[in-house]
């Protein structure tokens, strides 16, 4: 099992990102899928879910301005980030929940004017 996050980078205040996670050695779309990020000095926090059957969880801090979702075909998983601010900048990675938690490498946010 692995997860490659990608789709970082630098982004101004107000910006949209894609990150996309894609993932090797299991199918993807049959398991429950998040995104999590670490911010400088912090612990890691959950940002959002994708269950195997569709449904899909927000933290508060991120709901209405990400989405989250996945390409069954391309076994990956996507977060849509729109309307960025300076709280989001933090490492973002996946992981894959069923089965034990797998975590994959992450990949840098970093909003700044």
């Amino acid at each position: 099992v692995q997860l490659q996050a990608s789709g970082g980078g630098l982004v101004q205040p107000g910006g949209s990102l894609r990150l996309s996670c894609a993932g090797s050695g299991f199918t993807l779309g049959a398991n429950l899928m998040s995104w999590w990020r670490q911010a400088p000095g912090k612990g890691n926090e959950w940002v959002s879910s994708i269950f195997d059957y569709g449904r899909t969880t927000y933290a508060d801090s991120v709901k209405g301005r990400f989405a989250i979702s996945r390409d069954n075909a391309k076994n990956t998983m996507y977060l849509q980030m729109d309307n960025l601010t300076f709280t989001d900048t933090a490492l973002y990675f996946c992981t894959k929940d069923s089965g034990g938690r797998k975590r994959g490498r992450g990949t840098q946010v970093t909003v700044s004017s």
